[in-house]
Parts: C-alpha cells; sequence; structure tokens
C-alpha cells in the first residue's frame, strides 16, 4: 500500500472488520466439515442458486481474478451462465476492492506466463542470482533470496547503515547472499541449531569456493563478491523480551562463538575461530566500534548493559534526537513465524540501535491472541512466574483493538496463508487435485460414524489421493486415523457426497476470496502500530504470488525516508 496516509489505512482496516464480521461464517469454517456441517446451507439461497453449477474455469474468472468475461481459444469468451444476485456481486466487489495489491511493479499485468523472468531459460537456477548462491537452494528461495536481498540492501543505503540481523535465519541463504553477494555486515539468529550447522557448512563450502576464485585471478576477489560471510548466533527470540535482552542476546552470541565457550541461549555446536568470520578475514565487530564520547556507558562491544545504561536509552524507546550513530542496525526477518516477525517490530520500536526493519510475514495462525493466547496445539510461548505484561500477536495497534469485530479466528488467520493464486491456476486448468476437498469433506463423515468424538482429526497426507477410488482413499484415511480401515462404507451416501464435488470447490473458493482481506487486516494492524509510535512504513508486493505466496513485505525505517520506502521493492 504504497504512500497511502494512516487516515487512509485506518478506514481500510475498519472496512475489513466490517465485512469479515459479515462474512465469519465463510472464513471461520473448515471444509472437512462441508457434509457434517451442511456449510453450503450456511450460504444465501441465491448464492447456492448462482454457484452450484459454475465450471472451475469460469469460477476462477469470474469469482478470484474479478473479470467479467475471459478469452477463450476459440475467439469467444467465457461469461455468466446465470445472473448473479446484487450481494454476491458486492461481496466480491469487496473483497476485491480491500486487499492490499499482490503483484509486483516489475511483473507484466496480464501476462499469461506464470513463471517468473529469472526461471524462464532454467527452471531451477535463477538467471539473476550467482551461481554461488544458487546451490543449496531451491528456486522459490532462490527467487526469495535475490528479491528481499536487493530491498535490505537498499535499505542499507538509504539509511547509511550496514549491520543487518537476520532473525529465523534457517539454513542461512538469505544472509550468505547479504554479507557475501552484497558486502554488508550480517547475523544471522536462528533457534535450531542442526540448521545453524548446516549454515555454517554452507558457508565454508563457499569461501573455498572463492578462494580458489581468487587464488585464478591472482589473488583478486570474484567480481561483486565478499569474503567475509555472517556470523551464527544459535539462540531463541522472545517475542516479550526487552530490547536490552535482546542485543545481550546478539552480543552473547558473538562471544560464546569466538571464545568456543558453551552456553549459548539454545542447546547447539559450538563455532570456532574466534574473532574472525567464516572466510578467515577478521570480524568486523557486531556494532561499529564504540565512539569515543560517552564509552564508559557502553558494555563489550558497543552495547547497552541495560536500559538505565548509555545515552541513548529512555524507558526503552528511541531518542530521534540522540541517534545512535556507530551503534545502528537492521532488522530482517524472511517469512519470520507467527510471533516472531512481531516480535522484530516491538524490537524495531524499542530498540534504539534498530534503524530500519524488512519484514516477510508468514504462518499468521500461530499468532497470539486475547481470545486464543495459545494456537492449538502450541504451548504456551512465554511462561512467566512472575508478573509481566501481556502483549499477544495480534493486534498490535491501539486502533484495531478497538474496532469491534477485529477478532480473527485461528481459521481465518490459517486461511490467510493460503495461495489465492494457486488455487486459481487449479480452477482454471481443472486439476484433478480439486477433488481432494470434497474426498476430506466426505471422510470426515466417515470418520464420524465411526467414532462421533473424533472430529477434525489430522490425516496424514495421501500420496496423490485425487487419483485414488474413494474406497482406496477411505481405507487409508480411516487407517491413518487409527480406525478400522475395513469399515463398511454407505456407498449409496458418499457417492451422493461425491456427486456435490463442484459445490465443495465453490464454498472453498469464496473462503480464499476472502483470505487477502485477513492478511490484509493483520499487516494494517502492523504498519498503524508503527505509525501510531511515529514511525513511517510502507508494505509492497515483492515476490511473484504464484511463486512464492506469502509475498507482502513490510519496510520502515526511523529516518525520514517515507518517499524512498515505496520504491525499494523497484527492480532496477
Amino acid at each position: 500500500m504504497a504512500g497511502s496516509s494512516l487516515e487512509a489505512q485506518k478506514r481500510l482496516a475498519a472496512d475489513i472488520t466490517r465485512v469479515l464480521s459479515l462474512y465469519g461464517f465463510i472464513t471461520d469454517a473448515y471444509i472437512i466439515e462441508f457434509f457434517t456441517d451442511n456449510l453450503w446451507g450456511s450460504l444465501p439461497l441465491t448464492w447456492q442458486a448462482a454457484l452450484a453449477d459454475v465450471p472451475p474455469p469460469q469460477l476462477a474468472a469470474l469469482l478470484l481474478e474479478n473479470r467479467s468475461s475471459v478469452e477463450g481459444g476459440g475467439g469467444g469468451g467465457i461469461s455468466y451462465i446465470s445472473v448473479w444476485p446484487l450481494s454476491l456481486l458486492a461481496f466480491k466487489a469487496a473483497a476485491h476492492a480491500l486487499a492490499l495489491p499482490r503483484r509486483p511493479t516489475s511483473q507484466a499485468t496480464g501476462s499469461s506466463d506464470r513463471t517468473p523472468e529469472e526461471f524462464r531459460e532454467n527452471r531451477c537456477q535463477s538467471s539473476k542470482l550467482h551461481p554461488h548462491f544458487r546451490k543449496h537452494v531451491k528456486p522459490k528461495k532462490q527467487h526469495e533470496i535475490r528479491r528481499l536481498g536487493r530491498v535490505v540492501k537498499k535499505l542499507s543505503d538509504l539509511t547509511g547503515c550496514r549491520q543487518v540481523v537476520d532473525v529465523g535465519s534457517g539454513q542461512g541463504h538469505l544472509s550468505r547472499f547479504l554479507a557475501f553477494g552484497l558486502g554488508l555486515s550480517v547475523t544471522a539468529v536462528e533457534g535450531d541449531a542442526q540448521l545453524v550447522a548446516q549454515a555454517t557448512k554452507f558457508d565454508q563450502e563457499l569461501v573455498q569456493a572463492l578462494k580458489k576464485e581468487q587464488a585464478k585471478q591472482g589473488g583478486q576477489t570474484p567480481r561483486g563478491l565478499s569474503l567475509r560471510g555472517p556470523s551464527h548466533v544459535v539462540a531463541w527470540v522472545d517475542p516479550r523480551a526487552p530490547w536490552p535482552e535482546f542485543l545481550h542476546l546478539l552480543q552473547r552470541g558473538k562471544d560464546e562463538e569466538g571464545s568456543g565457550m558453551p552456553g549459548t541461549p539454545h542447546p547447539g555446536p559450538r563455532f570456532p575461530g574466534r574473532t574472525k568470520e567464516k572466510g578467515g578475514q577478521p570480524r568486523e565487530p557486531f556494532e561499529q566500534g564504540r565512539a569515543k564520547a560517552g564509552e564508559e556507558d557502553y558494555g563489550g562491544g558497543g552495547i547497552p548493559a541495560s536500559p538505565e545504561h548509555g545515552p541513548l536509552a529512555r524507558g526503552g524507546r528511541a531518542d530521534p534526537s540522540r541517534p545512535a550513530a556507530g551503534r545502528q542496525f537492521l532488522l530482517t526477518g524472511l517469512h519470520a513465524c507467527g510471533d516472531l516477525s512481531v516480535a522484530l517490530l516491538r524490537q524495531f520500536v524499542r530498540c534504539p540501535h534498530v534503524v530500519g526493519i524488512t519484514s516477510v510475514a508468514c504462518c499468521y495462525m500461530k499468532l497470539t491472541t486475547k481470545e486464543g493466547p495459545n494456537p492449538p496445539g502450541q504451548a504456551p510461548t512465554h511462561p512467566c512466574p512472575s508478573p509481566c505484561p501481556v502483549e499477544h500477536g495480534y493486534p498490535l495497534s491501539a486502533w484495531v483493538a478497538a474496532l469491534p469485530g477485529h477478532q480473527l479466528s485461528y481459521k481465518a488467520r490459517e486461511g490467510a496463508c493460503h495461495a489465492l493464486e494457486d488455487h486459481a491456476l487449479r480452477l482454471k486448468s481443472e486439476s484433478a487435485t480439486l477433488r481432494t476437498h470434497c474426498f476430506r469433506a466426505v471422510l470426515e463423515t466417515v470418520i464420524r460414524a465411526a467414532n462421533p468424538a473424533k472430529k477434525r482429526l489430522g490425516v496424514q497426507t495421501i500420496h496423490k489421493a485425487y487419483l485414488l477410488p474413494f474406497e482406496e482413499y477411505a481405507r487409508l484415511g480411516l487407517e491413518g486415523v487409527g480406525l478400522d480401515p475395513g469399515a463398511r462404507l454407505d456407498s449409496a451416501a458418499w457417492e451422493a457426497m461425491l456427486a456435490q464435488e463442484q459445490k465443495v470447490v465453490a464454498f472453498f473458493s469464496l473462503a480464499l476470496l476472502l483470505a487477502p482481506l485477513a492478511e490484509t487486516l493483520l499487516l494494517m494492524d502492523r504498519t498503524i502500530f508503527l505509525q501510531e509510535q511515529g514511525f513511517h512504513c510502507e508494505v509492497l508486493p515483492l515476490f511473484d504470488p504464484v511463486f512464492s505466496p506469502r509475498n507482502l513485505v513490510l519496510v520502515a525505517a526511523k529516518a525520514e525516508l517515507s518517499s524512498a520506502l515505496s520504491c525499494v521493492a523497484a527492480e532496477k
């Protein structure tokens, strides 16, 4: 939502809450309960009549893609086969009008090619990413690290800050590109020690490859690349931790990596090398050195030891009149899960050393809320023995929290993670995989008939289920949930339900049409929260939505960069 005002964002959030409140019976519905809970019967009768027999390609064109007709191969067109009620047309119009744009500016409007330009020569290798950064990396991730890496680099140039902390770094693909490929000083934070060990191994492989090239070129580093890699910290980031604790975590991780001493916040491998990077180059301190004045106020590495220490601390909030010169860093998170993406925003707001952030979120269903402080099957994220402020992942902003009907159920947030574009492609191609939704909904009736106490069980994925006869699918499904796979099935009943596959697909499509609204509300809550704290931010489409469904990046900075932020996602 480049360039929109705070008031426009507040109006958008308010409009979305009204729409989602009206259609909560769709967003909160589980498609596996289509038959057990008569989901089709929850729709207005006029909607049922309009949607019952719409073929999948027409459903994609007329509902999901917001088009009144679409050209066919014979020069004709596909149009409404019946007059849709005004309420359904209004529903469709509202869903399209209120959702954030998801097509990157670099993607040609109306392009029929589903493959990003960088993969048209080779489906597995990005033509825009150096071969060194394609090794061990799937095409989707290649696309993401290249695009997000460029945004981080632009933000680095705009803020004059080259220190980056990549939280939730996984196997280090983004961190590696930022450090070796873009020359930034990177600290990668990851809670899984095995992933960090793998990241370190990949770093070392890259260093060896670069050194071989350097030797061939008479000691010259390969053009555009650096021998200075990221440093790694094995640690879990507590979403509710105060900013001095976060800084201490970063510095302690670096100290322990340098000293080879155990005791990292999360059990993991030691990283020898003392004060050297993986490539053997002297490591630049996490903070770019101490300032001469006021040096006594800082602990090791130039990081404040507590909220009371340091000339910049004021109740955990940044003092814009006294910037943390030389001790600044950017935060980034590529698909930081659930509350972790929220934790980065809070650190950006509260920590005077964080000058900018790029955040691509995912797994919205794992966000904590007041109504559901712990998502289903998830242990408490912050068992606190002493009284502490309760901070949930949603809502963040005071504005959204005060809106009637702002609550988003677990199912609505889970739906916000679905790929609308991918579903539209399946509809247009009349993919056999669409049958799986109907199969699972029928299986739910079989499970409950066998044991009424068993509801919404997690059925292990059945390979190519859509190609199986339903009897075989049901047998495997029952076996997977611990029920008798030889149970007798009422063939007349399940055949009647399977005949309603078109209705199942139509209802699922209605739910997916609302999914971008839920994601938009979640992201507007975050941008409004940042602006309530006095910081400018933008939410921009960054990745190809077919290639990478969670494709919206939130970019924010503490400097006055309002006009520049809206351009950081543009390709050169």
